[in-house]
């Protein structure tokens, strides 16, 4: 028994020597190719528990688990000639444990004569076509291809018109023109300074305006490679523009200074701090001060001032734009958000005396809802546990699966990559049922008296002939071979070496070509000398059974005209060799 090292560190043991076979669950009589994989295994007895399977050993050969069987004959091969005699043949092959087991095991080819009277010519190409253009078009140096063709004629009618050699040639070719080198456009710059550090706002008569964001710009050249000036055609230049300018969206707004308005009426003045005083007053309203800008210059009043400074309440200053979402994508189980900030700077809240800070947030989120999901790749769950052994006897497969979710793939994410589904084999140790096969039948027995009581040869008595056959390769409860019995039975007459007068009725056919290939094969046909058996009776007993004439009785047909032979011998022309 052979011996294989297996390895322990593979989910599905594999053999590490040649000795090993691989077995499979069909073997396909007419092909002789083993087909349904199940793997490999230590040696072939433990694949033939099963006398349905096959297996391949190291010589890479395919053979049959089951008893000898022969193949079918295959079609005959075409004549071996295009023109006058020739042969064709035919083969079979024995399959199965015990190839000899076959009958008439060395039978294994035939050859018969076959003729083509229409003689075929020998197919020739036709002169080469002219070269193609050269795969290439610029460049020199090499590196193209350039094919012609030629063409086998139609044969004619009943003819092999297949042509020996190629119908393509290609050869090295090179164009020595420069191919033009197009343009590609450098990485981009950085992004330069903004033009300005805040965000400006516009004036107009004294009241304020639109708003004028800063810039910053980038550039790239077309130089990576330059397009060539000097091929033809020259290269194309790069597509797009060489500069970006982007505004400055982030930069706080620049601060507004104040403008005096003009004085109003004078009027009373009272304040919680300091000291109040009737004065005749003027706003800072021209503009308003804003974004940290300065008050206006100069007093408000035209009188004394307060003595104690009264507290500055915070103002915030303008959100500045939002910022980039955290993700590309909406990712899923998680959120996506920006943000954008303002300062409590407009102005800020003085410490002595202490002012109101600004109200409410500096930082404010919201969610990228807008965005696409982001995908999600699937990912393999455990492996199963394998399933029971597929059969009951020989040898099977055990399937186990795993589940493409953890996670399921979503929103245009990847499959999980690899197989399904693993497989390995599994031994019962029960060998499978052999079902009986019936031998061929054995020739008829010698026709005797049924009663075995005289000697019927040559005499007009009927007797009884029998031939068996035997129930072959049954094994492990295999079933018994189906069919009418072991023997058969016949009536007929004794004619084994009796003197009879006959007459000459023909040829026989003619045999095949002996031997099948090589050497001389020849073939052969008899003149046939029928005896004279008109005074037997054609049936025989009450039950009127059909008679049948037993052994080679002595006819004498006398003479052969003059010139005319009993045995015609030809010789078989052109016989391939022996495989």
């Amino acid at each position: 028994m052979r011996r294989c090292v297996w390895t322990l560190l593979l989910l599905v043991f594999s053999c590490m020597e040649s000795e090993c076979v691989r077995c499979f669950g069909r073997f396909e009589v007419v092909s002789g190719q083993c087909e349904e994989d199940l793997g490999e295994l230590e040696d072939e007895d433990d694949c033939c528990q099963n006398p349905h399977y096959g297996y391949v050993g190291d010589d890479g050969v395919c053979r049959s688990c089951g008893p000898p069987v022969w193949s079918p004959w295959s079609s005959w091969s075409r004549c071996s000639v295009l023109c006058g005699e020739g042969v064709r043949q035919r083969t079979r092959k024995c399959y199965g444990v015990g190839q000899s087991g076959c009958p008439d095991a060395k039978n294994t080819m035939q050859t018969e004569p076959c003729s083509i009277d229409h003689c075929c010519t020998e197919a020739r190409w036709q002169a080469w076509g002219p070269w193609g253009p050269c795969s290439v078009s610029c460049g020199g140096g090499g590196g193209g291809v350039r094919r012609r063709e030629r063409v086998c004629p139609a044969p004619e009618p009943g003819c092999d018109g297949t042509c020996d050699g190629t119908k393509e040639q290609t050869e090295p070719c090179s164009i020595d023109t420069p191919c033009p080198v197009h343009g590609h456009w450098s990485s981009w710059s950085q992004w330069g300074a903004c033009s300005s550090a805040c965000i400006q706002e516009q004036l107009a008569d004294d009241v304020l305006g639109g708003v004028v964001y800063p810039t910053k710009s980038r550039h790239r050249s077309c130089s990576n490679p330059a397009p060539s000036s000097d091929t033809v055609p020259p290269g194309s230049g790069c597509q797009g523009d060489s500069y970006e300018i982007q505004s400055c969206s982030e930069l706080p707004n620049c601060p507004v200074d104040g403008g005096w308005g003009a004085w109003l009426p004078p009027g009373l003045c009272s304040t919680s701090c300091g000291e109040g005083l009737q004065l005749s007053v003027r706003r800072c309203d021209s503009p308003t001060p804003k974004y940290g800008g300065r008050f206006c210059v100069g007093p408000s009043a035209n009188t004394t001032v307060c003595i104690h400074t009264c507290p500055v309440h915070g103002f915030w200053s303008g959100w500045s734009s939002w910022g980039e979402c955290s993700t590309s994508c909406f990712p899923e189980g998680r959120s996506s958000v920006r943000t954008r900030h303002r300062s409590c700077s407009n102005p800020a809240p003085s410490t002595r005396p202490p002012g109101n800070r600004c109200p409410g947030e500096a930082r404010d989120t919201e969610s990228c809802d807008h965005l696409p999901r982001c995908p999600v790749d699937g990912g393999w769950g455990s492996w199963g546990p394998f399933t029971s052994c597929s059969v009951s006897c020989g040898v099977g497969l055990q399937l186990s699966v795993r589940t493409c979710d953890s996670p399921t793939p979503k929103h245009g994410g990847r499959p999980c990559p690899g197989a399904r589904s693993q497989t390995t084999t599994c031994k019962t140790n029960v060998h499978c049922p052999v079902n009986g096969a019936w031998s061929d039948w054995s020739s008829w027995g010698k026709c005797r008296d049924p009663f075995g009581r005289r000697d019927i040869r040559c005499r007009i008595n009927g007797g009884v002939q029998t031939r068996d056959r035997r129930c072959l390769y049954r094994a492990h409860n295999g079933t018994f071979c189906s069919g009418d019995g072991l023997t058969e039975r016949q009536v007929c007459f004794d004619i084994s070496s009796c003197n009879m007068k006959g007459v000459w009725a023909g040829w026989s056919d003619w045999s095949l070509c002996v031997p099948p290939c090589g050497g001389n094969p020849r073939r052969f046909r008899k003149r046939i000398c029928q005896p004279d058996i008109s005074e037997y009776p054609r049936t025989i007993g009450r039950q009127k059974e059909e008679a049948v004439f037993h052994g080679s009785p002595v006819a004498d047909c006398g003479f052969l005209p003059e010139g005319q032979e009993k045995i015609e011998i030809q010789p078989c022309l052109n016989v391939p060799p022996c495989p």
